[in-house]
């Protein structure tokens, strides 16, 4: 069996890719909207430092063996995703074992101005509770892009 390397990114690589990951591996459901306190608790949930970007940040493995990441890229995807794949293909792996998922789309304005408020001016207290509801009315577009990445999973 072949296992693959899923890595989920946005900007931050905090809110949305975190979001997207914790479903895939289950830790949030799929079949309803959860609440504020249990997306808080994700423990990689509105975490990362700035010295945090551009890590490829393993979050675990999924039920089907899958490893599943999560990547900050700040504004420079056409750079970044272009050099994963690169290195992918210099440490000789399949083209086919790496799929690489921007949630960006899914990210609205409250999750934009929450998250700079509490990651980048690091006002925590007032930023994660804006974030946290941002992602709360984002979840359905999350859900349904984890829901499509596993469908190419099978």
């Amino acid at each position: 069996m072949i296992f693959l390397h899923i890595i989920y990114h946005c900007v931050g690589g905090c809110h949305s890719s975190c979001t997207a990951a914790a479903i895939h591996l289950n830790m949030l459901p799929m079949n309803h909207t959860p609440s504020k306190y249990d997306l808080l608790n994700i423990p990689f949930f509105d975490s990362l430092e700035k010295t945090d970007m551009g890590k490829i940040i393993y979050r675990g493995t999924d039920e089907f063996g899958n490893k599943i990441y999560t990547l900050g890229r700040q504004f420079v995807p056409h750079i970044i995703i272009p050099s994963i794949k690169d290195m992918w293909q210099v440490l000789e792996q399949r083209e086919e074992d790496l799929l690489i998922v921007n949630t960006l789309h899914c990210v609205n304005f409250l999750m934009r101005i929450g998250g700079l408020s509490s990651r980048r001016l690091k006002w925590i207290q007032f930023g994660r509770p804006i974030v946290a509801h941002g992602t709360i009315l984002a979840y359905k577009n999350i859900v349904k892009l984890v829901e499509e990445t596993k469908k190419i999973l099978n």
